[in-house]
C-alpha cells in the first residue's frame, strides 16, 4: 500500500519524470498535490500499470489533485544542458506551473537540485511508496507517450507509437538506415 505522504503538516508535491533514457523527444516531469487522505485502489508505479489502466488513472488523478502539473525539455535543450539537468529543469517547470504552491517537494530518485525556499527529500523508487509521486509519474508517462505517438505519425519507421523513443531493435535499425530525425538526441549515443 503507498503511502499518503511523507510529512503529515506541510503541502506536499509529489516530482516525477520520463524518458531520461530515450533517443528521442523531451524529457518530461509532473508535479502532483493530493489531498491528505488520498488513497486508489491501483494507483502505483506507472511502469507497473497496463496502457488502459494509466489512462484510467490520468482521468482520476486530474480529477481528484488538489493540484497537477506537466512540462518538458526539449530534446535540443537536453544536447545543450545534458540530461540529468534537463530532467531536474523539468521537475523546477512543473512546479513552477501548480496553482498551489507546495510547502514539500517529495523526488522520484536519489538526486536534485533545490527549488528555491521549498525543502525536498529524494526517495529511491519513489514512485513504489508515494502516492503522489506515483501519481506524477502516471501524469508524465501519459503525456510524453502521447506526444511521441504523435511525433512517431511524421516518422513511423522509427516505432515511436509503442517504443517511445527508447533504444529498441527497431528504433536502432531505423537510425542506421535512415538517419537521426529532427526530434533525435545528438548528444546521446543513437547507434
Amino acid at each position: 500500500m503507498l503511502r499518503s505522504y511523507y510529512n503529515a503538516d506541510a503541502v506536499e508535491a509529489g516530482l516525477d519524470e520520463v524518458g531520461r533514457g530515450c533517443l528521442a523527444g523531451p524529457v518530461v516531469a509532473a508535479a502532483v498535490i493530493l489531498p491528505k487522505d488520498y488513497t486508489h485502489p491501483i494507483l502505483n508505479d506507472s511502469k507497473q500499470l497496463s496502457h488502459l489502466q494509466r489512462e484510467t488513472l490520468k482521468k482520476d488523478i486530474e480529477r481528484d489533485a488538489l493540484a497537477w502539473a506537466v512540462a518538458e525539455v526539449s530534446h535540443t535543450d537536453i544536447d545543450q544542458i545534458n540530461i540529468l539537468k534537463a530532467s531536474f529543469l523539468a521537475m523546477h517547470r512543473a512546479v513552477d506551473a501548480l496553482m498551489i504552491k507546495p510547502e514539500h517537494l517529495l523526488v522520484d530518485g536519489n538526486r536534485f537540485v533545490p527549488y528555491p525556499m521549498i525543502p525536498h527529500t529524494c526517495i529511491i523508487k519513489g514512485d513504489a511508496h508515494y502516492l503522489s509521486i506515483a501519481a506524477a509519474s502516471v501524469l508524465a508517462k501519459t503525456y510524453r507517450d502521447d506526444l511521441m505517438a504523435q511525433l512517431g505519425l511524421e516518422f513511423p519507421a522509427y516505432g515511436w507509437a509503442k517504443n517511445v523513443g527508447y533504444p529498441t531493435t527497431v528504433h536502432r535499425e531505423a537510425i542506421r538506415q535512415f538517419g537521426p530525425t529532427k526530434y533525435h538526441r545528438m548528444s546521446f549515443r543513437l547507434l
